[in-house]
């Protein structure tokens, strides 16, 4: 059976990009632009008229701006999901993490080429999977599929360690989920907690900046050298790579210009790769959120080492990506709700062992 197409919307006042990303969902098969919006108040129009599973969505618009349509649509209880098209700046990251915040399930950054044709690349490059990914989760709603909801560990590897550290790979719907979660962790946790959210530059500190606002932890951007400290926050800055080094009994940062792994930049890989070797079996792995399968590699090495690995489950995943390759390889202890998920690290902390 065929099954339904995927209906988006794309809103945005200016009428180039309401081109350019209509033409690249076009190209798209089994989705389907179901119209377009030119502000927020149109938009809201026609999802009702059209009831689309997907809106793009620019934030600066005339009548109504992109904030008041997450406003609205959360007051609604809207099922749809927005993808934010998001500008380059600081001020526009700021934006967008209110964005996310009111319910929009990603972003990308819209392309400031030097022609139609570079840009059009670029969107096709960045949104495209986006949508894929979403189209999925769509599906899997429909299919009411949730075969790995709850699935108990099934790996031979000892967990034999204390942890010392957590560390934390998340992409899709990360935002959301760390603000949701992190303020969960207070300051009786003890340990460092290192996050790799894959996210562009500029977008990475204007997250540290609005959760450190919310949480007990201190959280940070990460720098180049900074030692770990116990109840700190450390995220990886967009377009660069994070790992850790032991130095003379210090554990510091050490920020690369290294090549993207799984095409990302940072890379929960790469993090994971290096949490292994310092702190070998006295960590905790938590694998959240996101498309992908960055982090499967470094959940697999924690385990090796006899560390503990959280995964979020299904249910609660803006996209089943990240966890699902994990727990379907028998890696993970623990899969469980967002809600969740800081007890379950907070057990792991305090027990030092999988019960």
């Amino acid at each position: 059976m065929i099954s339904e197409p995927i209906k988006v919307l794309v809103v945005d006042d200016t009428a180039i990009y309401r081109k350019i990303v209509s033409d690249v969902l076009s190209d798209m098969p089994n989705v389907e632009v179901v119209g377009v919006a030119a502000n927020g108040q149109i938009a809201m129009e026609k999802i009702e008229q059209v009831k689309p599973d997907i809106i793009t969505l620019d934030v600066e618009m005339p009548v109504m701006n992109g904030l008041d349509v997450l406003e609205a649509l959360k007051e609604k209880n809207s099922p749809v999901m927005a993808i934010m098209l998001s500008a380059f700046t600081t001020e526009g990251a700021n934006s967008t993490m209110a964005a996310l915040e009111l319910g929009a399930v990603d972003f990308i950054v819209k392309p400031a080429g030097h022609s139609v044709e570079e840009n059009i690349e670029k969107l096709y490059k960045d949104l495209v999977p986006k949508i894929e990914a979403l189209a999925n989760r769509v599906k899997d709603k429909q299919s009411s599929d949730s075969s790995l909801t709850n699935v108990a560990a099934q790996h031979k590897y000892e967990t034999t360690g204390i942890p010392e550290v957590v560390a934390i790979g998340i992409s899709t719907g990360g935002p959301q989920a760390l603000t949701k979660m992190l303020p969960n962790l207070t300051c009786d946790l003890n340990v460092p907690v290192l996050i790799v959210q894959h996210m562009p530059p500029v977008f990475t500190k204007s997250l540290a900046d609005d959760l450190n606002k919310k949480c007990e932890l201190t959280v940070h951007e990460a720098e180049d050298g900074q030692v770990l400290e116990p109840n700190h926050v450390y995220i990886a800055p967009g377009g660069k790579q994070m790992k850790i080094k032991d130095e003379l009994h210090q554990v510091k940062i050490v920020i690369t210009d290294d090549p993207p792994e799984n095409s990302c930049s940072p890379s929960v890989d790469y993090l994971f790769r290096s949490i292994s070797q310092v702190y070998k079996a006295n960590a905790l792995g938590v694998i959240m959120t996101g498309m992908g399968n960055d982090g499967s590699l470094g959940c697999r090495l924690l385990k090796r080492q006899g560390c503990p690995i959280i995964a979020q489950d299904k249910e609660t995943c803006v996209v089943f990506g990240m966890p699902r390759e994990p727990i379907e390889n028998g890696l993970v202890d623990i899969v469980t709700s967002l809600d969740n998920i800081a007890l379950e690290i907070k057990k792991q902390i305090c027990r030092g062992a999988v019960v």
